[in-house]
């Protein structure tokens, strides 16, 4: 399956879901937020499963002072 994930292609194994990709990806699921295919989606919709060719942005928010 192969997604573009901040405008970089990814390849992976099987299909996942929002959160599935987030583990892979070591990102905290509280911590970003999410636009697949040009639709920011909410903290419920990270059990969407992702096809083949989805386009998603992934934003981080971090910490500082």
């Amino acid at each position: 399956m192969q997604l573009k994930i901040n405008g970089q292609n990814r390849e992976f194994d099987h299909q996942l879901s929002i959160s599935g990709l987030l583990q892979q990806l070591q990102l905290a699921p509280e911590r970003v937020v999410i636009e697949l295919n040009t639709k920011i989606l909410t903290a419920e919709a990270h059990e969407t499963l992702l096809n083949d060719g989805d386009t998603l942005e992934i934003i981080q928010f971090v910490g500082g002072g």
